[in-house]
């Protein structure tokens, strides 16, 4: 009698992590996630901003993740940067259900995913769960000025609940973004920790300090020695800004640089419009890769467009 065939296992294909991922080479981050949803006809004129959609229209939040992905991002930052047990009270959510509503924000990302590369999109990608800072939450503009007459230990408690959550959903990094101050930074940088998902910080700033007006130098220390963050830099920041940083965090830190600017366009608060003109270019994101940035993208007035031509010029 013959033995009997041994059973031979599918062969699974798994993703790298996004560490080794960008030990490997530079990878595409996505554009600004409000602009998109705005493109689309979605007003975010709202204190949760895109974090509304989470309850009340999550079809849309895929849809805007999806056009991101099939432009070439390899990286989604979930519509949570504005959702907080804080933000969610105010308007009469109860911290289960805001749990619920942050969990969902990183499914959102992921159903996006399945569906690119149902779609065809063969490259790995990957979920960013968005902490904005605790100004984001105030819904005043104080996440661009920071100083908010907290201590890091405050701060440190008002973040840790929704890191913990957002990190039980399993993003593949916790996107610690627009950080303004490095008050914020340690808070944060205490929170994730034992979290057991990596992270990566970017500060909001102005030439070479913090939006609080702290140097860039002593900002970018702050993580050298993080074991949990996998990359450092700047978002939300002018391209010019970006020029600047780039090298400085590859430099004080030895990490990985995480860069994603806004257009360059400027807000005009009386005329309610854009003006200027867009800086955001495929020169100034070869630089930015040659100074060592490794996780490129855009934030926002950055859309698809432009994202689909960062990845065509990284690519070449």
């Amino acid at each position: 009698m013959n033995p009997p065939e041994e059973e031979v296992s599918p062969v699974v294909s798994v993703s790298p992590s996004l560490a080794d991922a960008l030990a490997a080479g530079p990878v595409v981050l996505d554009g600004g996630l409000s602009n998109q949803l705005e493109s689309a006809g979605h007003d975010l004129s709202d204190t949760l901003w895109s974090a509304r959609l989470l309850a009340e229209d999550p079809e849309a939040v895929v849809l805007a993740h999806l056009a991101y992905y099939e432009a070439g991002a390899q990286v989604a930052i979930t519509a949570s940067y504005q959702a907080t047990f804080e933000g969610f009270a105010r308007r009469g959510i109860g911290a289960g259900d805001a749990a619920v509503l942050l969990g969902r924000s990183v499914e959102l990302a992921r159903e996006a995913a399945r569906r690119a590369r149902a779609g065809g999109v063969a490259a790995p990608l990957y979920v960013a769960a968005s902490a904005g800072p605790y100004g984001a939450m105030l819904a005043d503009g104080s996440e661009y000025r920071g100083r908010y007459g907290l201590s890091v230990a405050e701060l440190e408690r008002f973040h840790r609940p929704r890191l913990a959550v957002l990190a039980a959903a399993r993003p593949d990094v916790l996107a610690l973004e627009t950080v303004p101050d490095t008050d914020e930074a340690r808070a944060l940088l205490r929170a994730v920790r034992g979290l057991e998902v990596p992270a990566y910080l970017s500060y909001s700033v102005a030439g070479d300090r913090t939006r609080a007006g702290q140097p860039l130098t002593e900002a970018f220390a702050l993580a050298a020695e993080a074991e949990e963050v996998i990359a450092v830099g700047v978002n939300c920041c002018t391209p010019r800004d970006a020029d600047r940083a780039v090298p400085l965090a590859a430099r004080i830190t030895g990490k990985p640089v995480v860069v994603y600017p806004n257009s360059g366009e400027s807000w005009d608060a009386g005329a309610r419009a854009w003006c200027g003109s867009p800086e955001f270019s495929a020169d100034r994101v070869a630089a930015w890769a040659a100074a060592g940035a490794r996780l490129i993208g855009g934030c926002c007035r950055v859309g698809p467009a432009a994202i689909a031509g960062l990845a065509a010029g990284l690519e070449r």
